[in-house]
């Protein structure tokens, strides 16, 4: 086994070594290792993806498409991506280059803060947040500024933002996801429209993170690309709303100049995005339009079966109003440490959930259950959450 020669060993970026792995992924592995473990601590659906998608990719297999796609992504998908979004956000983007495909929505994020920010650029993002958001701003050497929103029902007020734009006059994007990843809020049209109005006014690049938008149980999504296009770079993808996180496959749209910028990172880090899952995607978007909708429903059914268990257990928790993922506040008389309670949940319930801490400001006290198992392993994990609360009291 290779050992790090001595004279190297302070090789590594400094930037990187104080970055702590993602609060998500590094609970995730402290606890895999706990045999018989139920975990419901990734956003991964456990449902198939559809036939007709797979088919597709078998089809790309077959005709030997194994060459190198163009670097923004292949034309029939950008094409495929900007009629989606026409449909579904009323929004026009140009394929030939307002559309950049990427190794899922993750990539693109990290593209986006690459090739928009400079060391010392200040970032705004409404907490708890997706923990990767933090990293992949501070990879860029910028710094983030987090919104904490516990106060406010877990949604970003036109108030609250009015004082974060005056303190910081110069903070130069802002990063909104809704539905909520880790707390299923989801904002109405309306408030789209208030906070819109407010971006506009301070000139703030919005980078808005909707892989979720095909998940929304009561309400048609709201973009604020549609509103403000100039302003934002819309950030998506394939993975939740066809089950399809393994295949890597995301997309930004937005403003043709920043995103050639962009796109220069793209090429540089990766060249160009796997051809036999472009080839599934282009399925996925021009002729899936009915999968989210199989999956939405089971998921908003598991969400009401694990609130009624939950509030039984004495959680307090919002109703998600889309995703698929429930932040529920640790009862009292079990403390406010969320780490220590996820863990021993982990250790003596065999259930594993992540601490909410994990998702910055806000998240203290609270554990995020993601719902996209099956109804048995769900039912499983409740039971044995009930019964290993009622032996800690």
């Amino acid at each position: 086994m290779p050992k790090l020669a001595p004279e190297i060993s302070g090789i590594v970026s400094q930037t990187i070594k104080n970055m702590p792995m993602s609060g998500i992924r590094g609970f995730d592995n402290k606890i895999s290792t706990i045999p018989g473990i139920l975990k419901l601590t990734l956003g991964e659906p456990d449902f198939n993806v559809p036939d007709h998608i797979k088919e597709a990719a078998i089809q790309g297999i077959k005709d030997n498409d194994s060459h190198y796609a163009a670097s923004n992504g292949k034309l029939e998908l950008r094409q495929a991506i900007a009629k989606r979004l026409k449909e579904s956000r009323g929004v026009d983007y140009d394929p030939n280059g307002e559309i950049l495909v990427t190794n899922g929505a993750t990539e693109g994020l990290g593209d986006i803060m690459l090739g928009a920010l400079n060391p010392g650029d200040e970032v705004l993002v409404p907490t708890p947040a997706f923990s990767l958001y933090f990293s992949v701003i501070r990879m860029a050497g910028a710094k983030v500024v987090q919104l904490d929103t516990f106060k406010n029902g877990f949604e970003l007020t036109t108030d609250q933002l009015k004082k974060a734009l005056d303190e910081h006059p110069n903070a130069k994007m802002i990063l909104m996801n809704y539905p909520s990843n880790p707390t299923g809020r989801v904002y109405s049209k309306e408030k789209i429209k208030e906070l819109a109005e407010l971006f506009k006014q301070h000139h703030i690049l919005v980078v808005a993170d909707e892989i979720y938008s095909d998940l929304e149980y009561n309400q048609k999504h709201s973009s604020l690309a549609s509103l403000i296009p100039g302003q934002v770079l819309l950030v998506s993808g394939v993975s939740k709303s066809f089950a399809m996180t393994g295949w890597r496959i995301g997309f930004i749209a937005g403003p043709a100049e920043l995103l050639a910028e962009i796109t220069k990172v793209h090429s540089f880090l990766t060249i160009a995005v796997n051809d036999i899952a472009q080839d599934a995607a282009i399925e996925a978007y021009e002729h899936g339009q009915d999968d989210p909708l199989k999956f939405k429903a089971a998921y908003e059914k598991r969400r009401d079966f694990i609130m009624g268990k939950l509030k039984e257990m004495g959680f307090e928790m919002a109703t998600p109003e889309g995703a698929f993922y429930i932040f529920a506040k640790i009862p009292a008389k079990f403390g406010k440490d969320d780490e220590k309670f996820a863990l021993a949940l982990a250790q003596k319930a065999k259930v594993g959930v992540v601490p909410g801490s994990a998702f910055g400001d806000g998240g203290q006290g609270y554990i995020r259950i993601s719902y996209a198992a099956s109804d048995e392993k769900l039912a499983q994990a409740m039971a044995q959450i009930k019964e290993h609360l009622s032996e800690l009291q």
